[in-house]
């Protein structure tokens, strides 16, 4: 009897010890399986993450128009560079708008005066009051009124020429809104001797490579 109950015994501490081992054998299998599915996880998260930039980096560049900014600045002036991010440009197109704006207000000023005084000079009506009698002759009056209507039209073209160059300004940056220039840029000049053809004499050049 007693010879049974060790055998049990040790039956039963074999059974034991074999659950335990299995249990641990089991853990660390799920530990291992626990640990390459956070890692698979943590992979996709990140091949997710860097899917997400790609996109919104490319959502960002088909974003930034240059069919927008150049409908901006031909609807009004200077909205397109704000668009593109270029702020100093608008004082410059407004400033030069501004100037043109006034030689063509005081060109026409003059070109109406003197043109009403050609007139009153040529109505043969002894009412009306010449203002530049004794002071301008009739060619006079008309060489002024003609030279005052030509810059009067000439700056009415510069204000064209502005508002163009305003449009395709805006136009040429959006396209070049992401285009990537290098901080470390370097000039290098290097001095060159080159044939010259059909003589026997050489000649020197320089050579200029951006880098």
């Amino acid at each position: 009897m007693p010879d049974l109950c060790l055998m049990a015994y040790k039956n039963i501490c074999l059974l034991l010890s074999f659950l335990c081992c299995v249990q641990f054998v089991s853990a660390q299998t799920d530990t291992i399986h626990k640990k390459k599915l956070a890692d698979k996880l943590v992979e996709t998260s990140v091949k997710t993450n860097d899917s997400i930039s790609k996109i919104q980096k490319s959502d960002s560049i088909r974003f930034h128009s240059p069919k927008k900014a150049t409908i901006y600045s031909a609807i009004l002036p200077g909205l397109g560079q704000a668009y593109n991010r270029k702020y100093w440009k608008i004082p410059v197109i407004y400033g030069l708008g501004g100037l043109l704006t006034y030689f063509v207000v005081d060109n026409n000023k003059q070109y109406v005066n003197y043109k009403n005084a050609f007139k009153v000079r040529l109505d043969d009506n002894p009412d009306t009051v010449d203002p530049y009698v004794n002071v301008y002759s009739d060619d006079d009056l008309r060489v002024l009124k003609n030279y005052y209507r030509r810059n009067r039209d000439l700056a009415y073209i510069g204000m064209g020429v502005t508002y163009i160059l305003n449009v395709i300004d805006a136009a040429v940056d959006a396209h070049l809104f992401y285009f990537d220039v290098s901080d470390d840029l370097t000039l290098r000049a290097e001095p060159a001797v080159s044939p010259i053809h059909n003589t026997a004499y050489a000649g020197v050049r320089l050579r200029l490579q951006l880098k």
